[in-house]
């Protein structure tokens, strides 16, 4: 066992020759394996338990023994499967490390209790091969759970270098690039997704048992609409036009309100043609939730319910840690205006004013720098994102928002200038977006035809006009409040991730 590369001349980063020499080795261990009759890459094996089960297993039984039993207990019969993650080799004993994506356990071979033949074997055996091992679990003298190997097979050959645990793999493009390396080196980014994952479940459940249902709509839009973004634009070939990767599912999802749904949720991708940094992803993943018969106060209540629920339920308590603060997510979240925390922030009055031009230099006054095509909606939003939402540490809703900036949502009662439309955040990230819902078409086409004049002034985010949705509100759509969650930054928050890309498994990345 003594021809492997060091752990320098190991590491991708280190330069493709040293990776091609280390991929001789082994593939002259593939072919000695070969000769010995045997397949170095099995169809299946068959296991008694995953690794993190045994141990379980192990310590159920010992448990029920007692500390005080002779024999000690063990878990006889076992047969675990996964990759090698280390080894040491001691003259006629060797110690090797298996991993699944449930645990590690240290495997124990012994030349007598393997036989020499196998044990001799093992010198063909690298570190990331796949191996099915079956024996006895237990503890050894210094009290670590091993299994005590009887018999092993080999399952995959690994051709290639892992960057094993031990030297690790810290190089962040090479991480994202190569994101199978990253999880072979690092196991605690299995745990991160693992993580991503259950906020995915634990959303979906308590939605379902409130009465949602989860439906499907075009990833293909003819007309981008939803959000106030820059679409991607693709083209069918029968059809010879363009299409647009949605921006947002709401459009589709209000035409199921006005069909007939009362609750209707999607989880999916989105799309959107915009910059790229640690809180921004061109693809990205989203919940959208509409329930008719209910107004943005109701649904800030439920917000608050849902996310309290899922990061609770995923972290395991009301608090947890993010990027150096201790989040509580104890009830009831700070609810705030977003014009009132303007002027507790920045220090300017920008409900004052609806003139562009003062608010660009209220805007100024407060250090925030405003480019010429920005209308009044979006210099105020630019006053929020600089100055407010940094402050926005433990859970607080923002809301009351420009009509400028919200072509969705409905007026607010009493103040026409702003909409019915709330944000939560959370550890300084956004993490959703909600309105209650634009439902008069008279009004919605005004807005639409707002947006246009918009794009013409020079506004590539500013939304379309579309038609055929004006005509479902002309149908009629029952008074309905819809939110928007950001699972990635969710994601983000509950496992402490400073980068979008720390809990996206592929993400974007610049072309080499």
């Amino acid at each position: 066992m003594t021809d492997e590369l060091t752990p320098e001349q190991e590491d991708p980063r280190e330069g493709h020759g040293a990776e091609e020499e280390l991929r001789r080795h082994r593939i002259a261990k593939l072919e000695r394996i070969r000769a010995r009759g045997d397949e170095p890459f099995k169809y299946r094996c068959d296991r008694s338990h995953r690794i993190g089960e045994a141990r379980a297993a192990f310590e159920a039984a010992e448990a029920a023994a007692g500390p005080d039993a002779d024999p000690q207990a063990e878990l006889p019969g076992a047969a675990l499967a996964g990759r090698v993650t280390a080894r040491r080799v001691q003259g006629k004993s060797a110690f090797l490390d298996l991993r699944d994506d449930t645990g590690r356990i240290q495997l124990f071979f012994g030349e007598k209790q393997v036989g020499g033949e196998m044990y001799a074997a093992l010198d063909d055996l690298d570190i990331g091969d796949f191996l099915r091992v079956e024996g006895t679990v237990k503890r050894t003298r210094r009290g670590e759970i091993t299994l005590f190997a009887a018999g092993y097979s080999l399952l995959t050959k690994s051709l290639r270098p892992g960057a094993e645990k031990w030297h690790g793999l810290s190089d962040v493009e090479t991480r994202y690039r190569r994101r199978y390396l990253d999880m072979v080196a690092n196991p605690e980014v299995l745990d991160t997704f693992k993580r991503r994952v259950q906020v995915v479940s634990v959303m979906r459940g308590w939605l379902a048992a409130r009465g949602y249902l989860e439906v499907e709509t075009p990833m293909l839009h003819p007309i981008p609409g939803g959000a106030t973004a820059r679409p991607f634009i693709t083209h069918h070939n029968t059809y010879d036009r363009d299409f647009y990767l949605r921006v947002a599912p709401e459009l589709y999802l209000k035409r199921l309100i006005v069909g007939g749904f009362d609750r209707v949720f999607e989880i999916n991708r989105c799309f959107r043609n915009e910059g790229v940094d640690t809180r921004h992803n061109p693809e990205f993943t989203t919940m959208e939730l509409y329930e008719a018969y209910q107004d943005y106060l109701g649904l800030m209540d439920e917000t608050e319910e849902m996310l309290c629920h899922v990061i609770e339920t995923v972290v395991g308590g009301k608090s947890f840690p993010y990027q150096g603060h201790t989040i509580s997510i104890e009830r009831p979240w700070k609810r705030i205006s977003l014009h009132e925390a303007i002027r507790q922030y920045a220090g300017v009055d920008l409900e004052a004013t609806r003139d562009r031009d003062e608010a660009a230099r209220l805007a100024k006054s407060a250090g925030v720098d405003v480019d010429p095509t920005m209308g009044y909606g979006k210099i105020v939003d630019a006053v929020m994102s600089e100055k407010v939402q940094p402050h926005l540490i433990q859970p607080t809703f923002l809301y009351d928002y420009p009509i400028e900036i919200s072509p969705l949502a409905k007026k607010k009662r009493g103040n026409p200038a702003l909409t019915e439309r709330f944000q939560p955040f959370i550890a300084c990230l956004e993490v959703g977006n909600a309105f209650s819902e634009l439902n008069d078409p008279i009004d919605q086409r005004e807005r639409f035809e707002a947006q246009a004049a918009l794009r013409d002034a020079g506004d590539d985010e500013a939304q379309y006009l579309d038609e055929d949705f004006i005509a479902a509100l002309e149908v009629g759509m029952p008074p309905t409040a819809g939110l928007g969650i950001g699972m990635d930054r969710l994601a983000m928050l509950v496992t402490d991730s400073a980068s979008i890309r720390e809990v996206i498994l592929f993400p974007q990345l610049r072309t080499l």
